[in-house]
């Protein structure tokens, strides 16, 4: 086995607003490549992030080196085996499955999009990250979960700090504390939920939470986690989702006369924006014992960043794949999502949220268009543009 090649070159201010070149190198040179800026090992190439992803055996989650369980503690995203399998149960992946949600959450959903965007129509223009984007999930998790919309402003901030937490490779100790301090309020927060519940039982998730059966169900703390993480992750994908794939629309016209015409293209929007642009960039597993990959060793203890943003464009896989190509064959094969038994709960869940949102955007404006030059997707890590300033004929 080979050592991995040493990267010193990474800029991660560089990465921020273009990380594509980065990888396209990296998959030619040195697809498994030591970070030291990092203090990480990258894997770049579709076939050995997938590999990796697929292999419990070498690599795990949760371990002490690894930031989001360090930040929320153990989880379904931060546990392995058995403890995953009775963190997500049967019943919470029946939840999150295209067919339950429609029939559970769609309309809800519709009505969310309407009370955040009617009311503007008339004005030919917004902003839609704080319009929309940034708001739809977190009020979609409010009725999923059975809470009342005062839970919307709390969990923004929170929002914001488990974000930068999340992606502290730098280790900044200011950065852990505040996220640290912000899990300890939502948990203070949820154990009241809890409690209300069970005076007062109501429909949502955390009814099923507290009601599932008795050889899987979960203390209170368990409960508090893996709703934490799950809250969290249907708020980061889905806004990007939505601004990402609006944005390669808009800036794609022939794509976006395509989907005007035809809707049901619009989950193909999806599938290939987030391949083209992955919301997540990366998916981090850890190392439980020495292992080679692609011919490079990695010893144990060492973190491994499996880059989705630079899988996704390998042209191994997706010809082309530095182009947004709406009608892409195998868009559906992208791992923006990861995949494994580790792959995202809610991956149903932002494609609706999706396409009924950009399906609302369309019918309702004309001459849709960005109203501003830079507002690019931007991040090495939670790739999306900061504002997305859209304009249309009153």
């Amino acid at each position: 086995m080979n050592a991995a090649p040493f990267i010193d070159e990474i800029d991660l201010n560089s990465l921020s607003v273009d990380p594509y070149p980065t990888y396209a190198e990296l998959r030619e040179q040195a697809p498994v490549a030591w970070i030291p800026a990092l203090n990480m090992y990258w894997v770049t190439r579709y076939e050995d992030v997938r590999s990796v992803l697929l292999d419990t055996g070498h690599f795990a989650t949760g371990t002490a080196a690894s930031l989001i369980f360090d930040i929320f503690g153990e989880h379904m995203l931060t546990s392995e085996g058995r403890t995953h399998k009775r963190y997500r149960s049967a019943k919470l992946n029946g939840t999150f499955m295209p067919a339950p949600l429609r029939n559970a959450y769609q309309d809800k959903i519709e009505r969310r999009i309407r009370q955040l965007l009617g009311a503007i129509l008339g004005d030919g223009q917004t902003e839609l990250r704080s319009t929309l984007a940034s708001r739809l999930p977190v009020l979609t998790m409010i009725d999923i979960f059975g809470f009342t919309d005062d839970w919307e402003p709390r969990f923004r901030s929170w929002y914001d700090a488990f974000e930068a937490a999340l992606s502290n490779h730098g280790n900044d100790p200011e950065i852990r504390n505040r996220a640290k301090a912000c899990v300890q309020e939502f948990h203070i927060r949820f154990q009241s939920e809890i409690e209300a519940s069970r005076a007062n039982p109501r429909s949502g998730l955390l009814h099923d939470f507290l009601n599932g059966p008795t050889e899987v169900r979960l203390t209170d703390e368990e409960i508090r986690r893996n709703a934490l993480i799950i809250l969290f992750g249907g708020i980061s994908t889905v806004e990007a989702v939505i601004l990402n794939s609006l944005w390669a629309l808009l800036t794609h016209p022939p794509a976006l006369s395509l989907v005007r015409e035809n809707r049901s293209l619009l989950d193909a929007a999806f599938h290939e924006a987030v391949r083209w642009m992955a919301p997540v960039q990366s998916a981090t597993r850890h190392t439980v014992r020495e292992v080679s990959v692609a011919g490079v060793s990695i010893p144990a203890g060492a973190t491994v960043n499996c880059m989705l943003g630079s899988a996704n464009r390998d042209a191994a896989v997706f010809k082309c794949p530095d182009a947004f190509d709406l009608l892409r064959q195998n868009a559906r094969e992208h791992l923006g999502f990861a995949t494994g038994p580790h792959h995202c709960l809610g991956r149903h869940l932002a494609q609706l949220q999706m396409r009924l949102a950009l399906d609302f955007i369309l019918t309702n404006t004309k001459n849709l268009q960005l109203a501003s030059a830079g507002d690019e997707p931007r991040g090495h890590e939670f790739r999306q543009p900061a504002r997305l300033c859209l304009k249309w004929d009153r």
